[in-house]
């Protein structure tokens, strides 16, 4: 089986946009299953296996930084490597994301390029 991504985002927009951006840096995932907020992905993880999960921060019912609270507790998905991809430049909610167990971040805008070089060195 190939590898399969999920992206968090409540932006049905940038949800595509992250989808195509993983395309055009030319990282092959066989599936892109997508959430609108860290409960959506937690309930989909629960019966959906993957490789690599990008969640935004700032999303209604559960946000990014919750979802990896959460995330990190359950033991069948708290390996999954996760990479923030977010509007958040600040260091202090990245430095918690990390500390909760993110493996790295995106900031939006991105290109096809940033991309590749953060989710590239994790697949």
């Amino acid at each position: 089986m190939g590898k399969r991504v999920l992206v968090i985002d409540d932006s049905s927009t940038m949800r595509k946009i992250v989808s195509r951006s993983l395309r055009q840096a030319g990282l092959e995932f066989d599936e892109i299953l997508e959430a609108g907020d860290g409960q959506e992905a937690l309930s989909l993880l629960a019966k959906e296996k993957v490789d690599l999960i990008l969640s935004d921060i700032n999303m209604p019912n559960m946000d990014g930084i919750e979802f990896l609270r959460q995330k990190k507790e359950i033991a069948a998905i708290k390996d999954i490597p996760v990479v923030m991809i977010t509007t958040e430049g600040g260091a202090d909610i990245i430095g918690e994301a990390k500390s909760l167990g993110a493996a790295g971040n995106v900031k939006k805008p991105f290109t096809p390029d940033m991309i590749n070089e953060v989710i590239g060195a994790l697949i």
